[in-house]
C-alpha cells in the first residue's frame, strides 16, 4: 500500500504553477499624435518564466522527498542471512549453519524476543533468492507468524537463568512469611533483606500504620488496606485487590498471610505470572512457508531514516530562503 504514494507525484506541478510569472501588462507611453488614433485598451501578455528558481527547486525537492518517505522505497540488498539469538551456544550455531549450507552467510545477533519480529519488519530487504535461517532459543509467539518469504527456524532451549528477588518483610508475623518464601522451590532465588534498598523488588507490609513516604518498591503486598488510600476503590480479581500508587503497585488479599501450602503456591504463582512475567516456551523447529501479501505492513525501509534527515534539511532551507525573500 505504501507504493500508492507514488501516485501523488503530480503535486509537484503546484509549486511550478505558483512560481510562474503573472501576466505582464504592456506599458503605454502617451504621444502627441495619439489623440488622432482610436482608443485601445492595454493588453496583457502571458510570460512563461518562473520567479525564484532556487526556491522553486527546493519546494519541488521537498515534495518529492516527502512522497518518497511516505512510499518507503526499499532496495533488496541482503543475501543469505543467519539470525542468531543472544546467548545461543556458538558451537551449536556453527554446526546448524554449516548443515544448512549457510556457514558463510551474514550473521545478525538479536535478543531472542525480537528475532522473529525483526525478520518480519525487514524481510523486504532480502533478495528474492536469499535464504533466511533463525537459530537460538526463540520464544513461541502468541500467534503463528506469517512471512512473505520462506523462513527456517531451528531452536535450542537455553538453560533457564536464575534471578535474585530481594524482598523486605515489615510484619510481626515475619516468620510465617519467611517460611512461605523458603518453600517456594522456584528457579529464582528469594533473598529476604533486613532493610529495604534499591534492589528490593517486593515489600510485604503487614502493619496497620502507613509506611514512610520515601519508601518505594515495584510491588507491595498489603494486609491492612486502611494504610493505603489507593486501595479504597481498587479493582478486585479472585479476591485480590490491586492498584497503582506513588510508592509502587499495591496488592491486597483478606486471607494474607496464606495459611496452607496451596494458597501460598497460588500467591507465588500470581507473583511470577502477573508481576515478574511468565517464562517463555521455546518455539519448535519448523520452516515457515511464504505467504502472499504477508510483507511488513508498517514502513520499515532502510532508506526511511535517510529520507527523513534529507526532508528535515530541505524544510529548513526552504523556510530560510522564503524568509530571506520576504525581507
Amino acid at each position: 500500500m505504501n507504493a500508492l504514494w507514488w501516485l501523488a507525484l503530480p503535486v509537484l506541478l503546484l509549486p511550478i504553477w505558483w512560481h510562474r510569472k503573472k501576466r505582464v501588462q504592456n506599458q503605454a507611453a502617451p504621444m502627441a499624435t495619439a489623440r488622432f488614433l482610436p482608443r485601445t485598451e492595454p493588453r496583457q501578455t502571458r510570460v512563461w518564466r518562473w520567479s525564484d528558481p532556487l526556491l522553486l527547486l527546493l519546494r519541488c525537492l521537498l515534495l518529492a522527498v516527502l512522497i518518497a518517505w511516505l512510499a518507503d522505497p526499499v532496495y533488496p540488498w541482503r543475501g543469505d542471512t543467519v539470525v542468531v539469538t543472544q546467548g545461543a551456544d556458538p558451537a551449536w550455531v556453527e554446526r546448524e549453519a554449516t548443515q544448512a549450507g549457510l556457514a558463510n552467510a551474514e550473521r545478525v545477533t538479536l535478543p531472542a524476543a525480537q528475532a522473529l519480529g525483526w525478520v518480519h519488519t525487514h524481510e523486504r530487504e532480502w533478495r528474492s533468492d536469499a535464504r533466511l535461517l533463525v537459530l537460538g532459543d526463540v520464544p513461541m509467539p502468541a500467534a503463528k507468524p506469517a512471512f512473505g518469504r520462506a523462513v527456517e527456524v531451528r531452536t535450542q532451549a537455553a538453560a533457564p537463568a536464575k534471578a535474585e528477588r530481594h524482598i523486605y518483610i515489615a510484619s510481626e508475623r515475619a516468620a510465617e512469611w519467611r517460611r512461605m518464601f523458603a518453600a517456594q522451590g522456584g528457579l529464582d532465588t528469594v533473598i529476604v533483606d533486613d532493610a529495604p534498598g534499591a534492589a528490593t523488588s517486593l515489600i510485604v507490609w503487614d502493619r496497620a500504620e502507613a509506611p514512610p513516604a520515601a519508601l518505594r518498591a515495584p510491588l507491595w503486598w498489603v494486609t491492612q488496606p486502611s494504610a493505603f488510600p489507593e486501595l479504597a476503590k481498587a479493582r478486585v480479581v479472585d479476591g485480590l485487590r490491586y492498584a497503582d500508587s506513588a510508592r509502587g503497585r499495591l496488592w491486597h488479599h483478606a486471607d494474607w498471610p496464606p495459611h496452607d501450602a496451596d494458597a501460598a503456591r497460588a500467591l507465588l504463582d500470581d507473583w511470577q505470572q502477573l508481576h515478574v512475567g511468565p517464562r517463555h516456551i521455546t518455539l519448535a523447529p519448523q520452516t515457515f512457508a511464504a505467504v502472499d501479501g504477508a510483507n511488513a505492513p508498517e514502513p520499515s525501509g532502510a532508506l526511511r531514516s535517510v529520507l527523513l534527515a534529507v526532508l528535515a534539511a530541505l524544510f529548513v532551507l526552504e523556510r530560510s530562503l522564503t524568509h530571506a525573500r520576504r525581507r
